[in-house]
């Protein structure tokens, strides 16, 4: 029998748009019964994680045009561990965007690039038109069709790695 595949999310969310939207992918994943779903905040991920799972999801809101500074210093404590050692694996990622969420999804890439990560989807990006200091610090409702797009994502992932298409 084969082993079950295991999904890590990990995420950082100061305002629940982000979380509520990888808790989605997560439920989506789960739902499929075909992955092992690690739901990790990026403060308590880490190296141990990244090397034992085998397909990841990273969320971030946008801040500032970039990731969250949260999830950045997940992947500085995990950059050096993992390199070399978790080549070919596949990834996607969550941006929970006040605007674009561009420059947050090319950060990702880039380092998921430098791991030699296998990029499964295009970069899904919630855009909550937040431009005041009020909208971007209130807490956030993510959109239920948005979150059905998250879900269908983490469904999508779960069953690429047991099926092994990535």
């Amino acid at each position: 029998m084969a082993t079950m595949k295991t999904l890590l999310i990990v995420y950082h969310s100061m305002t629940g748009g982000t979380r509520q939207m990888a808790e989605a992918a997560a439920a989506g994943a789960a739902q499929t019964g075909d992955a092992v779903v690690w739901l990790r905040s990026a403060t308590a991920a880490g190296p141990a994680e990244l090397l034992a799972a085998d397909g990841y999801l990273f969320a971030t809101p946008e801040n500032l045009g970039s990731m969250a500074g949260l999830l950045k210093d997940f992947f500085d404590r995990s950059y050096y561990p993992a390199l070399g050692r978790i080549e070919g694996r596949p990834y996607a990622s969550l941006v929970c965007a006040g605007s674009d969420g561009e420059g947050a999804a090319r950060q990702i890439a880039r380092i998921a690039t430098g791991w030699r990560l296998r990029a499964v989807a295009e970069p899904l990006r919630v855009c909550t038109h937040a431009q005041t200091p009020e909208a971007i610090l209130a807490p956030k409702q993510i959109h239920a069709a948005d979150l059905e797009r998250c879900r269908a994502l983490g469904e999508a992932l779960a069953t690429g790695l047991a099926l092994g298409v990535f």
